[in-house]
């Protein structure tokens, strides 16, 4: 809940905000960047898609959330065989979703609020729709361009086995077997994700060259940088060897390659030829910590994101180990560390963090998991307020700032995830997390398209979501969307928050308690009982209620303290540069 000095929610109108610098060359280290899902957030033409007409309508609402910038998953043209992540041509929008026109003026209107634009790069695969697939297939084993992509002749009798057994991402093989003209089975292609998405050969020269040019692309249309998908996994080993057991570090086959780094510092150097800081996010999901911080040096990625935190459950035990090794790993490197909750392909934490088991692994996901909303919502107000207190850049998935819960029962006919079809029905995939969101009114489509609009939105909203709409929420001193949009503003008000120091303070079992700066301390309570507050001067925000003065389990509380001497402080990490 706001504390009684703080001011209500505001509305659409941004005029009472001051706009961020948009020249600062540090504004990445302390970011707030909401993630935009376009086909999802709002649909201004009525087909029932999200597109940026929507997006552009709604910036105001984005303004006075205190987002420093939006990072949109990809918009490009795309056949959709997996959201958008098999892309057809970098420099074409998808109609879908609007034109190249639109999105440029999308950017500048955003830059004229204070809020850059961070864009998707997929440089993996491509879709395979791609002209450079559609040549290869029809080019023939052989030429020079199928040697852009991973094709090989099967192995065993007439070419019948894949040439490899690795495991695909999204289950299922990762190998597929063309036709030749004749009709008669032909090569293998790899393909890391989905069949429709065949993996790049980051070893020859067009493709190198091809994802220099689409930076350059965007860049000169004014973006603010680039999230690079499964930037681990871009290089191959040539041989396209067996995964060991136990790989050395650098000697798996298609993970984690050393000469990665090379590619991410001629990017670096593209980035940086930029007026402004122009930054590379890197998604590495990779459990060795310390070649996870290799791709942060100082001439390669900006920063990455860090999924052992939002994969942890909720323990403070967990939680305090995971800030600890992350803060550990991005001190040598000088970079700041990022801090997100969820995303378009993690269950949504009022579902996730009131189950049983709170932790996130794919691997892990099952229909029919139960989870207790109320819950759930405690915990996910408690860790937004934890989050956004932690040292670095946060993260934001749409919906998460209105408490929007998974939606666990879309029809069967009406899911599209492939994770869902190719594990065989056992994932429940990741449409749950991806369903439109509800802006206003009392029944479906909640103000995401125009009333009047023929088709519905393309995937169902639960009749409950009249609750959670952003015009209710909005009425709601207490609702999740006003304890959001009261955190931002602290966030950016506090001088201790966003980069800077960070020192654990004395607390009991089950608590973590933390001061940034010098008068900002936070405590987030994951034991089983209420506990008392530091000595302080206000509480400047709360997730749940004071109960007799003591903050309750599963909350977290902002106080104002008086300044701290320095042996009350348990460990201090310097983190402002």
């Amino acid at each position: 809940m706001l504390a009684e000095d703080s001011a209500a929610p505001t509305t659409e109108t941004t005029a009472a905000r001051p706009t961020p610098s948009t020249v600062d060359p540090l504004w990445w280290r302390s970011a707030v960047i909401y993630q935009i899902y376009p086909r999802s957030f709002a649909d201004a033409n009525g087909d029932g898609i999200g597109d940026l007409a929507g997006v552009r309508r709604h910036l105001g609402y984005l303004k006075d959330l205190g987002v420093d910038a939006i990072w949109f998953t990809p918009w490009y043209l795309s056949p959709l065989a997996d959201g958008g992540y098999d892309v057809a041509d970098y420099r074409t929008i998808d109609p879908a979703f609007g034109t190249l026109e639109e999105a440029e003026a999308l950017i500048a209107e955003a830059l004229e609020l204070g809020i850059r634009t961070i864009i998707d790069i997929v440089p993996n695969h491509v879709s395979d729709r791609h002209r450079w697939f559609q040549a290869a297939l029809a080019a023939g084993p052989g030429s020079p361009e199928r040697e852009r992509f991973w094709f090989r002749p099967g192995r065993g009798v007439d070419g019948a086995e894949m040439p490899n057994h690795w495991v695909s991402n999204f289950s299922g093989d990762t190998w597929t077997r063309t036709v030749d003209p004749d009709g008669t089975p032909g090569e293998w292609y790899l393909h890391l994700f989905t069949p429709e998405q065949p993996d790049l050969n980051w070893n020859h020269p067009d493709v190198l060259r091809e994802h220099e040019e689409i930076l350059r692309f965007w860049f000169d249309r004014g973006v603010g940088g680039v999230r690079i998908d499964s930037a681990a996994l871009l290089v191959k080993d040539p041989e396209l060897p067996e995964v060991p057991e136990h790989p050395a570090p650098g000697e798996h086959p298609n993970t984690d390659r050393d000469q990665l780094h090379d590619i991410y510092r001629d990017w670096r150097a593209i980035a940086d030829s930029y007026p402004g800081t122009r930054v590379l996010v890197g998604e590495i999901w990779l459990p060795d910590i310390e070649r996870f911080a290799k791709y942060l040096r100082r001439d390669e990625l900006h920063t990455a994101f860090n999924f052992d935190f939002l994969a942890r459950p909720w323990d403070a035990d967990q939680l305090r180990a995971s800030i600890d090794s992350t803060l550990a790993a991005h001190a040598p490197v000088g970079a700041p560390s990022t801090w997100l909750l969820s995303n378009h392909d993690v269950t949504r934490p009022v579902t996730r963090l009131g189950r049983t088991d709170s932790s996130f692994a794919f691997a892990k996901k099952r229909i029919g998991t139960p989870t207790d909303l109320a819950v759930g919502t405690r915990r996910a107000r408690a860790a937004a307020l934890l989050v956004a207190a932690l040292p670095g850049s946060l993260y934001i998935y749409q919906g998460d700032e209105l408490g929007l819960p998974e939606v666990e029962d879309i029809p069967a006919d009406r899911l599209e995830d492939p994770m869902h079809f190719r594990s065989g029905g056992i994932d429940p995939g990741r449409d749950g997390c991806r369903v439109p969101l509800p802006w206003s009114g009392d029944r479906a489509p909640f103000g995401f398209s125009p009333a009047d609009s023929a088709g519905e939105p393309w995937l169902p909203q639960p009749a409950s979501w009249s609750a959670l709409t952003v015009e209710a929420q909005r009425r709601d001193p207490d609702s999740m969307l006003s304890l959001y949009t009261g955190a931002l503003r602290l966030r950016r008000d506090e001088a201790g928050l966003g980069d800077g120091d960070f020192a654990w303070l004395p607390s009991e079992g089950g608590v973590l308690a933390f001061a940034r700066g010098d008068r900002f301390v936070n405590v987030t309570n994951l034991s089983g009982a209420a506990v008392p507050l530091p000595p302080h001067e206000v509480v400047l925000l709360s997730s749940a209620p004071l109960q007799d003065g003591l903050l309750p389990t599963d909350s977290t509380a902002w106080l104002r303290t008086q300044h701290a001497s320095p042996e009350n402080r348990v460990r201090s990490t310097r983190r402002r540069t």
